[in-house]
């Protein structure tokens, strides 16, 4: 089982005072779970040593002891550790819920959970949910079809994993009623790797059953995920804990006290003001400074017999000759060297060569860093370790006195492990260790690092060994080895920790080892585009592409100028796109590589769709489609499909455009392809819409959001998002629109996506124009056509001018606008008519033929009016042809 503060807290603590507030806050919440049914999230935010953990204790007990029928709560408790790995706090939760202690051997741990897992959600079919509970706990089960279909897209995974423990957290909260409320505790959440906090954030927003879910964390959180508090939305209740006020500090520390009234002694009053006022209202220090006055000798400590002979009382002396000795801490950093003073130097030095080993530590790393410099023995005997055995008493003195923790599970099998109490503490006595010794111990440690089981099966281990290297001087080894974390990390989809692994080693590696470097910049790039660090990303692509050059790999700097390309054309700078695009073609032929080719070609149709070019984009298609059928990869196969139908949709060839978005969709969802599935929803959604089904239409883009929401794809959030919007201002509601489209638009700025962010004003601007507010609409519309010309693609270009018409018609300002309203449709058209997409020109005609029809001046002029109804003849013989019955969709099918 995880480790559980609750439980491991020095006995010599005060009692709770001054926090009310919160515990009843807590309470509340846990009673809105089960009156609502519904999940409720409670974070304690606050300094160190404030006592959010103790809170937390004392309102989980309340919890349990309310009797009056109600069931206790079922708790599951996981504390974030400091340097822990990317998944570290989940997998210590996802532990003590199956009952999977460290050093358990793998196949018992596995048929454990199989069972476990199996029996939670009444299915025997779980091999997608075990993969990927395994790549959280570190073990390994087969890849499913699934799996195997999506195993390059690292995205895709990400939010199959995420989707997953949603799934597992849902199916354990049922029943809360007769089981009790499911109570989920995540202490210390700003030591959380981004990647935890992005999946924790995830769940807290968007489990749908009846669960309370904890949260502690310092204020750094709030930097770390600025987003974190507004993603959980109205579930969320926000706890800032402060220091406790003067009158209930003193109330605290006559209680730490209060052994020594009980013993017939006199507390200082002097010493009971000074504390508090020294202590600044933080509970922890009061306590530190009790810690210090026992160590200081001035409060002895001595058992007193009670009536039961087996059962003694603890009170406490005062020695008044020693107290003006003792000067106490003012500050939390006085105490931390109050205590180091406290320490013998031979504890000292163990306890320096532990911090050395970072946050976490081991019995076994201490033995060998303490026989650096001893001779080692003529004969072994494993039965005469007596420095091992001394090691370990000064350890166990070492916790009672409440400097270090033992974890009651290890890490590594048969190794005895440890934490610091205090990391403070931890933090000044590394500082003590000078450089050249610091050396020999890291050089220890990396060696005996090797030998520990399973220390390659975590990024953890794997960057804590890069560390130790790394510190030891040995830095092309280190360099590896940061390199291999990132590799490990990227394959269980950790991308935050990939990337800084990959950061840390090609900044060791320089100009060494070529094959490394290739590979690094190619993983780093595309981890850095799935964070949504596109210009980082493109450094690394560009990197990439250079030293690929400089050693003549032609498809290896093909795959870093198609990186480069996609980047480009998903912001919307489609000339620099087309450069790299084009060039990444031709490097792929001249190798040879078929797969790269159709890639190729794929990305340089779509390209050519984006600018209207249907003719070149449905020739490049159709042989990228060709290619892939011939090499059988069905994920690319959809893909294709689903391009071909854009590009067919666009050139008013519906009927094919519908059959090639069905048969990608099916694909998808066969394989598995969660990007994949929101794409050619949307895509069949905007069929609907200019089959005027707008409820059909929602329904689709409701289901696309949805999964877009879960795998966390902004840019696929953006374009849906578009469409929502749109759909609600085509069925009536305007304001709904426009609260919709605004959460686009910002999106949309905030990844520096032009292209969506034009295609979100110009929505706004048709959504301000039918909800009859002219100034707005004109502002927005004027603002897409610019930012389309920034992109230089026409038919985003001629959609906006349409638009930019109908604002400039329906302000009726006069001849001066009726003469703009005029030049803006009629460029429109020129546009559409020169890309050949007819949907969007019939969509013109019909705007135009509207405003020619209520022109006063012009009711009279036949001329006018006979253009007006040759222009609505066209516009319907266009739609007509989209009066076509679509193969049903169930939207519920893919999670079914």
């Amino acid at each position: 089982m995880a480790e559980s503060k609750e439980t491991r807290e020095s006995t010599k603590r005060g009692p709770m005072f001054g926090r009310l507030p919160e515990l009843r806050a807590i309470e509340q919440a846990a009673d809105e779970v089960v009156a609502s049914n519904e999940p409720r999230v409670v974070s304690l935010v606050g300094a160190a040593g404030v006592g959010k953990s103790r809170i937390v204790a004392e309102a989980l007990g309340r919890l349990r002891n309310r009797g009056g029928g109600r069931k206790e709560p079922r708790v599951y408790r996981a504390i974030a550790r400091q340097s822990g790995g990317s998944f570290d706090v989940l997998d210590r939760l996802l532990r003590t819920r199956f009952d999977l202690p460290y050093g358990i051997h793998d196949e018992v741990a596995r048929e454990s959970l199989r069972e476990q897992v199996a029996a939670l959600l009444d299915d025997r079919k779980v091999g997608d949910v075990l993969y990927f509970l395994g790549s959280i706990l570190q073990l390994e089960f087969p890849r499913s079809p699934l799996v195997d279909a999506i195993a390059d897209d690292q995205m895709q995974l990400a939010a199959l994993r995420r989707a997953v423990l949603k799934r597992l957290l849902e199916a354990d909260a049922a029943n809360s009623t007769s089981r009790g409320v499911l109570t989920v505790v995540l202490e210390d959440l700003h030591h959380a790797h981004d990647d935890t906090l992005e999946i924790v954030e995830y769940l807290g927003a968007h489990v749908q059953a009846p669960m309370l879910l904890v949260v502690t964390a310092r204020p750094e959180l709030s930097a770390q995920r600025a987003g974190f508090a507004a993603a959980l939305g109205s579930r969320h209740v926000p706890l800032e804990v402060g220091p406790l006020p003067d009158m209930d500090a003193e109330r605290m520390m006559e209680q730490l006290l209060a052994p020594v009234a009980a013993g017939g002694g006199e507390v200082p009053t002097e010493l009971v003001e000074s504390a508090v006022d020294m202590a600044g209202g933080n509970p922890a220090l009061l306590e530190r400074m009790v810690r210090i006055l026992h160590d200081s000798g001035v409060l002895v400590a001595e058992d007193v017999p009670t009536d039961d002979p087996d059962i003694h009382e603890e009170r406490w002396r005062v020695n008044l000759d020693l107290l003006s000795e003792v000067q106490l801490p003012m500050t939390v950093q006085d105490a931390v060297n109050a205590r180091i003073a406290a320490l013998s130097t031979e504890e000292r030095n163990l306890l320096e060569k532990a911090a050395t080993m970072g946050a976490v530590f081991w019995l076994g790393g201490l033995v060998v860093m303490s026989r650096i410099q001893l001779r080692s023995p003529e004969i072994w005997d494993p039965a005469r370790n007596e420095d091992e055995a001394g090691i370990a008493a000064i350890l166990e003195d070492l916790v009672e006195r409440d400097y270090l923790l033992p974890m009651p599970d290890s890490t590594f099998p048969g190794e005895k492990e440890f934490v610091f109490k205090h990391n403070l503490e931890r933090e000044s006595l590394e500082k003590l260790v000078s450089t050249t010794v610091g050396k020999k111990y890291h050089q220890a440690l990396a060696d005996w690092l090797e030998y520990r089981t399973g220390v390659r099966a975590h990024e953890e281990h794997v960057a804590a060994l890069a560390w130790h290297r790394e510190r030891a001087g040995a830095t092309a080894r280190a360099a590896g080895t940061w390199l291999e974390a990132g590799d490990i990390a990227r394959g269980r989809y950790a991308n935050a920790k990939a990337a800084e692994c990959y950061h840390r080693g090609l900044e060791l590696l320089g100009e060494d080892d070529a094959r490394a470097r290739l590979s690094a910049l190619h993983h780093y790039g595309d981890v850095l585009e799935l964070l949504g660090r596109t210009e980082e990303a493109n450094a690394q692509f560009t990197a990439m592409q250079a030293l690929a050059w400089s050693l003549h790999l032609q498809a290896k700097a093909g795959a870093a100028h198609n990186r480069i390309g996609r980047l480009y054309r998903n912001v919307g700078r489609l000339e620099e796109s087309q450069k790299h695009l084009l060039a990444g073609y031709a490097l792929f032929h001249a190798a040879g590589d078929e797969r790269g080719v159709a890639s190729s070609l794929d990305d340089i149709g779509k390209l050519s769709w984006m600018r209207g070019d249907y003719a070149a984009a449905l020739e490049d298609m159709r042989k990228a489609l060709t290619t892939r059928k011939r090499l059988g990869d069905r994920r690319s196969i959809a893909l294709s499909l689903n391009n071909l139908g854009l590009v067919l949709q666009d050139s008013g060839h519906f009927k094919e455009a519908l059959e090639a978005f069905e048969q990608s969709l099916r694909i998808r969802r066969e394989i598995g392809d969660l990007l994949g599935v929101v794409t050619t929803l949307n895509n069949l959604g905007t069929i609907a819409q200019d089959q005027r089904d707008d409820a059909r239409a929602m329904a689709l883009f409701q289901e696309a959001i949805g999964i877009a929401r879960e795998v966390g794809d902004r840019h696929k959030i953006v374009l849906v998002l578009t469409n929502i919007g749109e759909t609600h201002y085509r069925l009536g509601s305007v304001p709904t629109s426009i609260e919709t489209l605004k959460e686009a638009e910002k999106v949309a700025e905030e990844i520096g996506d032009v292209l969506s962010l034009a295609e979100v004003v110009r929505g706004l601007g048709k959504a301000y124009l039918i909800g009859g507010d002219l100034t707005k609409a004109r502002e927005y519309t004027s603002r897409a056509v610019a930012l389309f010309e920034q992109v230089r693609s026409k038919v985003q270009i001629g959609v906006a001018l349409r638009t930019l018409g109908e604002v400039t018609a329906a302000g009726g300002w006069g001849q001066d606008h009726v003469q703009k309203a005029t030049g803006n449709f009629q460029r429109a058209l020129v546009l559409f008519e020169e890309v050949g997409n007819d949907v969007e020109l019939a969509r013109t005609q019909r705007a135009y033929a509207e405003f020619l029809l209520k022109v006063v001046e012009w009711r009279d002029d036949p001329r006018v009016q006979a253009e007006a109804k040759e222009l609505q003849r066209r516009a319907d013989d266009v739609f007509a042809k989209l009066k076509i019955s679509a193969v049903g969709i169930d939207p519920g099918a893919f999670f079914s």
